[in-house]
């Protein structure tokens, strides 16, 4: 079973914005899916992914993010 870990992002409006992000996480090593809440303004990213490497992609795609504790 795959991990899936919560974060916080900022700037997402629509979806072009979530296709932008799923684009820049599907080149991480283990990233299997995420799911997108704009209202929330959280994202679930399921894999076996390093948490960095997605707070980066995001960043650099233009959507900060922190990983949200539980």
């Amino acid at each position: 079973m795959s991990e899936k870990t919560q974060y916080y992002v900022q700037g997402m409006k629509c979806n072009g914005c979530i296709a932008n992000a799923n684009k820049a996480l599907t080149d991480i090593p283990g990233f299997e899916s995420a799911e997108f809440d704009l209202q929330q303004g959280t994202a679930e990213v399921a894999g076996n992914v390093d948490p960095q490497a997605v707070c980066q992609a995001l960043a650099s795609a233009g959507y900060p993010a922190v990983v949200k504790s539980n």
